[in-house]
Order: structure tokens, then C-alpha cells, then sequence
């Protein structure tokens, strides 16, 4: 069915359910905080909406510093799967209260074609960037603004605050960005292959590829406006073309990284030199915006008092689900001190790590500098690429001897191989920490295309592995909850393989406090598998691994 044709009909149906409810919609919204709306004019003439929240008994001449989140997700009715039904502005998951609560006006503004806003979304692309400039330079512009703007978001919001970072806009003085997109390309696929994701927000539970995020940002677009919004709203939230539908999802469906379309969009040299303060957050855990290219990113930056928060939670900023009790202080001293202009510390190293045996420690490089890459030869071989189900005839397997010795992964690995296969065909990596009793935890993950010479980039990890433990490395066609990819029923062998470990070459020891997160408990769960003495015996090798030695 045409992707414009879904979007009108999920809409149709929505409006009718919201016109059975629409006669309890107006009670007094009682918000602990004065709500105003305003129209921002962008360069083309798109109109952008913005909800404007001030504290309490604030005068309207009272000049604060302003907080702000651009957003594809602040529609007053929240999403057509989940239609929020209590009025006021849609700032759930946004820590306004302790902004407000600390002196500064909170600005949320709906990106082009999302929310109250005109025009065609375009997926980070030149008008988005616009969209953020024309925020930014609005906020820091109105007769109760200091002039100094912070951006911060999680996910795509966090991805606004980068296209802020990469634009300038005036006014922008610092930016908070938790799990952002950093190349949306990457985002979305590996090297030309589907990444998998949650179906949420449109069917809540369930997998779906990559190809597909496409519809559900049109189908999010596609909400409509409150019954108590004004009429600019409510035309504003239909008013996209079938044009638009369809050239949106013919782009973010598009496999090749080489086009137009995701060059432009691709962040990180845009980045580079960045000198405005940036707060980064990164979850290795994350499912949704892996830990691959934000380290890229982190480290093209230039010099500026930037901080970064990488560790072992999933799709989230560290307020509450990350194990520890610090990132709010560090949080709003940031702003406090780049936006507000107070004479504060920030609490905290410039990068804090949580390792993922519950450890937290201090770094000031990350990958940290005294990593050294360890090359490793894997045994070859031949696999079949079929997909499901499991067999051995999929893998290729590489076991350690027990661990003399502690060893602790910090960075990105990476692999080369040496191959035979159609190009169809895709060739993956899976590294894993064996136990003594076989328990097996995936550490991290990575696939490309066959090719007679395929490299490999696995994300990003800080993994300590205990003596007695194993290393175990899987070559495989693809895993099969990870990627997306159509089975070429073909044999692949494997004539040569050489993994690169980036190991500490000295001992770490916490020094921060905190505990798991919820998405440690369920990795620890969820990506765990027994190797039995079989496959141990049969595949175990040695990998020559180095001493760690010396003190920080």
C-alpha cells in the first residue's frame, strides 16, 4: 500500500476516536509553570512552533537563560499510538521542572512537518538545520531572554542539539546530547545492511527493519493537532504532501551510503574543531543509536570544556536509569556555568565511564590513551549464509585458553577478512566473555557485506574480563534479532580473519560511585548463551594476549 495512504488512513481513524472524546478536553490545565505559544518564521518561510514554559511569578520582562529542545516528538497529542489526552505542553521525560526550578525559561519547538509546525520533514537534512538555527537564534532574540540558549534532548533531540553544534547559530552556548544521531545512515544501517530496531512508538513491542523508520517518523508526523489547539496549529499538523510521504521514504530506505542524501547529513566532519561546550552521552547498551560514530564524533571535537558520559544503560539520558546518582548536579552546573554564566564547578572528570562489571571510573580520553590494539588471527573455515535457524554450519568459531591474567576491552574492535562468497552474502562478528562454567555474554557485534577483503568496525565497548574467563569470537552470516538481511543460500569460506582488540595496557580501578542499570540487568539476561566443552575444545586457540602492567 502507498506509505501516504497508511499515514491518512491511521490518521482518519484517530480523528474519529478524538471526536468522541474531544468534549472532555477543557478543563484548566493547572501547570506549575506560565505557558505561552509563538510562531517562528525560518529562513524559507517554514512556520515553527514553540511552547514557552517560564517559571512561576516570573515577570514577562524578567531576562533568564533559555534551555531548549527542538523536537520531532512534542506533538500536543503526543503519537497516534498513544494519544495524550491532558492538555498543556507534551514535555514528558523532559527535565524541565529542575530548569525552571533553577531560574531558566524552557523552550521546546516542533521540527518542521512534526507537531505545530509547517513543511516536510527531511531527516536532519538542510531544512531541519535551519529549523534549529532559526530556534536558537528566536530564543536567545526575545525581550525575556539573557541571549545565551543550551540545547539538550535524548535520541533525535539530541541530534538537533549536534545540528546546532555543526550550524552556530547565535546565541548557542552550550549543548547537552544524550544517545544521539550522529550520522543517520549509520544509524540505520551497517555498512549497507538493515539494522533491526523495537517497533515503539508506533506498535510498542515487536521488531522491525530499518527501512521501515521512515513510515513510522511519517506516521508520527502525521498526528493531528488537539481539539483545543489553535487553527495554525491543527492545519499545520496535516498539511504534508503525498509528494513529501513519498520522497521521505524512498530516501531513508536508500542502502547506499555514497548518495547525496546521507553525506550531507553525516555530522561528524561538520563537528570537527567544535569549540562550543558539548555534555555527550553514549550507552554501549543501546539498541536504538548504537555506540559506533558518536566516538568519532567525540573525538573530532576541539578544545572547549566538553564533557562526556559513556556506559552501560540503553537509550536514555542518566537521570534515572543509569545507575547513579550524579548526573543531575553535573548536568545543570553545565548549563549553569556555559549558559547562566555562574561562577560553579562542574562536579565530575570530563569523561565518566561505567564499565560494564558495575564498575565507575574517571578518564580523560576515551578510547583511553594508553589502549594498545592486540591482533589476533581467527580460525578460517566455511559457513553457510541461510539464516534461520542456528546451526553450526553458520559459524566459524575462536576460543582463548582461560585468561592468565585480568584483560579489560576498551574501544572499538575491528576485523579484516580474507573471503569467497557472493556479494549477497553478508559476513558478521560477534565477540563474547566466557565464564569458567560456559555462560556466555556477547560483548559486541559487527557485520559487513562479503568482499574478497571485508573490514569489520564492531561498536564500541568497556568490558572487563576476569583470569579464568575466555574470549570467544563468532564469524557468522548475520544475527539474526541484530540485522535484517535476505539469506543468499550460498557458501562463503573464510581463508584468512585478523580481529584487533583495543586493550588497556594498564589496570583500572573505580573511582566513582554507582550501580546497573535496568538495561544491564536485561543484557545480562537476554545476550547470554552456554558454550558447552564440546565446541570449547574444538575451537580453543591461543591469542598471545599481553600483560597488563603499571598504575595510573
Amino acid at each position: 500500500m502507498n506509505v501516504g495512504a497508511v499515514v491518512l488512513r491511521a490518521s482518519a481513524g484517530l480523528l474519529l476516536i478524538l471526536g468522541v472524546l474531544a468534549p472532555v478536553s477543557h478543563a484548566d490545565p493547572g501547570l506549575p509553570f506560565q505557558w505561552s505559544q509563538s510562531y517562528i518564521t525560518a529562513a524559507d518561510g517554514t512556520r515553527l512552533h514553540a511552547d514557552v514554559l517560564r517559571p512561576l511569578g516570573v515577570s514577562d520582562d524578567t531576562r533568564t537563560p533559555v534551555i531548549l529542545t527542538v523536537s520531532p516528538y512534542r506533538a500536543h497529542l503526543a503519537y497516534l499510538s498513544n494519544p495524550r489526552l491532558e492538555p498543556g505542553p507534551s514535555i514528558e521525560d523532559l527535565n524541565v521542572e529542575m530548569f525552571l526550578q533553577a531560574g531558566y525559561t524552557y523552550v521546546v519547538v516542533d521540527l518542521r512537518g512534526f507537531g505545530g509546525s509547517s513543511g516536510c520533514p527531511d531527516f536532519g537534512g538542510p531544512g531541519e538545520r535551519s529549523d534549529v538555527s532559526a530556534a536558537v537564534e528566536w530564543a536567545a532574540g526575545q525581550p525575556w531572554s539573557t541571549g545565551r540558549v543550551g540545547m539538550t534532548g535524548v535520541s533525535y533531540e539530541a541530534w538537533a542539539g549536534l545540528m546546532g553544534l555543526a550550524a552556530k547559530p547565535k546565541g548557542l552556548a552550550a549543548v547537552a546530547a544524550f544517545e544521539p544521531v550522529i550520522d543517520p545512515y549509520s544509524y540505520l544501517y551497517m555498512q549497507g545492511v538493515s539494522w533491526k530496531f523495537s517497533g515503539k512508538p508506533v506498535t510498542e513491542t515487536g521488531i522491525r527493519p530499518a527501512d521501515e523508520v521512515g513510515l513510522e517518523h511519517l506516521l508520527i508526523a502525521s498526528t493531528p493537532g488537539r481539539w483545543d489547539d489553535s487553527p495554525e496549529y491543527r492545519a499545520n499538523a496535516t498539511e504534508m504532501t503525498p509528494q513529501c510521504y513519498a520522497q521521505y521514504a524512498e530516501n531513508t530506505a536508500d542502502h547506499n551510503r555514497d548518495s547525496q542524501f546521507w553525506r550531507e547529513r553525516d555530522l561528524v566532519e561538520q563537528l570537527r574543531g567544535n569549540t562550543i561546550p558539548l555534555l555527550l552521552g553514549q550507552g554501549f547498551l543501546d539498541q536504538n543509536t548504537r555506540a559506533y560514530r558518536a566516538f568519532d564524533a567525540w573525538n573530532a571535537l576541539g578544545p572547549g570544556e566538553h564533557r562526556a558520559w559513556f556506559g552501560q544503560w540503553g537509550h536514555s539520558d542518566c537521570h534515572a536509569k543509569c545507575g547513579t546518582p550524579n548526573f543531575d548536579a553535573e548536568l545543570l552546573a553545565f548549563f549553569d556555568r556555559q549558559v547562566a554564566g555562574k561562577d560553579v564547578t562542574v562536579p565530575g572528570p570530563r569523561i565518566t565511564v561505567g564499565q560494564y562489571d558495575g564498575g565507575w571510573r574517571s578518564e580523560t580520553a576515551w578510547p583511553p590513551k594508553d589502549v594498545r590494539r592486540v591482533p589476533i588471527d581467527l580460525r578460517t573455515g566455511e559457513y553457510t549464509d541461510r539464516g534461520l535457524p542456528n546451526g553450526l554450519d553458520r559459524e566459524i568459531w575462536s576460543i582463548s585458553e582461560p585468561l592468565a591474567q585480568d584483560q579489560h576491552l576498551s574501544g572499538i574492535p575491528t576485523a579484516s577478512l580474507r573471503l569467497n562468497g557472493p556479494p549477497s552474502a553478508t559476513v558478521a562478528i560477534e565477540l563474547y566473555d566466557i565464564a569458567p562454567d560456559g555462560l556466555s555474554t556477547v560483548i559486541t557485534r559487527g557485520i559487513a557485506p562479503v568482499a574478497q577483503t571485508a573490514d569489520v568496525r564492531l561498536l564500541a565497548q568497556d568490558w572487563p574480563l576476569p583470569a579464568g574467563h575466555r574470549i570467544g569470537a563468532r564469524i557468522t552470516d548475520v544475527i539474526d534479532d541484530i540485522w535484517s538481511h535476505t539469506p543468499a543460500f550460498a557458501s562463503v569460506t573464510v581463508t584468512a580473519a585478523r580481529l584487533e582488540l583495543p586493550l588497556l595496557t594498564i589496570p583500572r580501578h573505580p573511582d566513582l560511585t554507582g550501580g546497573s542499570s535496568e538495561t544491564w540487568d536485561k543484557w545480562h539476561t537476554n545476550e547470554t548463551i552456554t558454550i558447552g566443552p564440546d565446541l570449547l575444545n574444538n575451537a580453543t586457540m591461543p591469542m598471545n594476549l599481553p600483560t597488563m602492567t603499571g598504575n595510573r
